[in-house]
């Protein structure tokens, strides 16, 4: 379905202010979008995930609608938010799948390692996880450019539309940030 990003981000605003019947007109316009998301998220799961696309997606739709408290500014800001929710569920699935703990048993993996998805992906994804906390420590907005730009597959100029920073400042972060977990996740550096 082709909507305009006009289009959500008034029926956003109309949810904001409690009407309900924008948000049964919102979600058929976004579902597309959601499971494209979800489906990236996905791709690189080992075989026989028993976290599926729409189960995904669900769950992405339960944290989105119970996430009332979100002030919704525009369509970037809600896909940004969906991209951050479906990475939680997938942490939390592969922490509960204990493919890793924090400490001791800590996998290195290169960002390589991560972005390919190998049959660690579970490992990788929480050690990935771990790596942007780490990097959001160090700097916050760097880690949410990672977060928008691997995670939710947002453009440069998507990036930058929902932290509200110039295009040139997103691809600066982006670099340096991708630096900074190669480094940090036991990859080359260079």
């Amino acid at each position: 379905m082709d909507t305009s990003p006009h289009e959500v981000t008034e029926l956003l605003l109309a949810w904001n202010r409690g009407d309900e019947v924008a948000l049964e007109k919102l979600i058929p316009l976004v579902h597309d979008e959601l499971r494209r998301l979800a489906h990236r998220y996905m791709g690189g799961e080992r075989p026989g995930h028993t976290l599926q696309t729409t189960a995904l997606v669900n769950e992405a739709y339960l944290r989105l609608i119970d996430s009332s408290r979100v002030q919704w500014q525009n369509r970037a800001h809600f896909f940004a938010l969906s991209a951050q929710l479906m990475r939680r569920v997938l942490v939390d699935f592969a922490r509960a799948r204990n493919y890793q703990k924090r400490g001791g048993d800590a996998v290195q993996v290169s960002l390589n390692e991560a972005v390919a998805g190998s049959t660690e992906r579970g490992a990788n994804l929480v050690a990935l996880d771990d790596a942007l906390t780490a990097l959001a420590e160090t700097d916050e907005r760097a880690s949410r450019v990672v977060e928008l730009r691997f995670f939710g597959g947002l453009s440069i100029d998507e990036t930058a539309e929902a932290l509200k920073i110039s295009p040139k400042t997103v691809k600066r972060d982006w670099e340096w940030a991708k630096a900074w977990l190669l480094r940090e996740l036991g990859g080359e550096t260079s």
